[in-house]
C-alpha cells in the first residue's frame, strides 16, 4: 500500500510586482496558515516518509513548516523542479520516480496541476484544492511506478477554512 500526500503551497503575496512568479513569499494569511495545517498533519495517519517540494520560495517555506511539525529537518525536504509545474504531468514523473521503500510520500506544489492531478488519481471531483490545502490518497500497489490514473482512492481532503466552517 502507498500513501500519497498532495499539499498546495500556502497563500502568497503579490504585493511587490517586481518578484519573479518564483520568488513570490508567503502573505500574512499564509503565514497564518502554514502552522495550523502542520499541526494538523501531525494528527494525520500514515506520516510521511519523505517531502519533495517544488523549489519555488513560497512552496519551499510551505514544504519548512509543514516537516517542522512533522520533525523534518529543513535539509531533509527534497526539491524537485518538476513539481514547479501548473499541470499534473511533473507531479506524476516525481510521483512514479519515487523508490518503493517510501510508503508514504508528501509532495507540496502548486495548482492548477495539484488539484488535476488529485482529481485524476482518485477519480474525484475536488474542484479546487485551497492555498495550504492537503489531501491524502491510498493506492492499493506494491511500487510508484504503477500509479495510474484513477487508481488511487481519496481518504483526506483538508484545507485552512474546513474546520472554521464546522465551528
Amino acid at each position: 500500500m502507498k500513501y500519497l500526500y498532495l499539499i498546495r503551497h500556502a497563500k502568497s503575496s503579490w504585493s511587490d510586482p517586481s518578484l519573479s512568479d518564483f520568488d513570490r513569499p508567503l502573505n500574512k494569511r499564509g503565514k497564518r496558515d502554514l502552522p495550523v495545517m502542520g499541526q494538523r498533519m501531525v494528527a494525520y495517519e500514515p506520516k510521511p516518509e519523505l517531502i519533495i517540494s517544488s523549489p519555488a520560495k513560497r512552496a519551499l517555506r510551505t514544504a519548512r513548516g509543514i516537516g517542522r511539525a512533522l520533525g523534518f529537518r529543513k535539509q531533509e525536504i527534497v526539491l524537485n523542479e518538476e513539481l514547479y509545474t501548473f499541470s499534473p504531468e511533473g507531479f506524476l514523473e516525481v510521483i512514479r520516480g519515487t523508490p518503493d521503500v517510501i510508503q508514504v510520500l508528501a509532495l507540496v506544489g502548486h495548482n492548477h496541476g495539484l488539484t488535476e492531478c488529485a482529481e485524476m488519481l482518485s477519480g474525484d471531483s475536488l474542484g479546487n484544492v485551497p492555498t495550504c490545502g492537503i489531501v491524502l490518497i491510498s493506492f492499493n500497489q506494491p511500487s510508484w511506478h504503477m500509479v495510474v490514473s484513477g487508481g488511487g482512492s481519496l481518504v483526506l481532503f483538508d484545507y485552512p477554512k474546513r474546520q472554521q466552517a464546522k465551528s
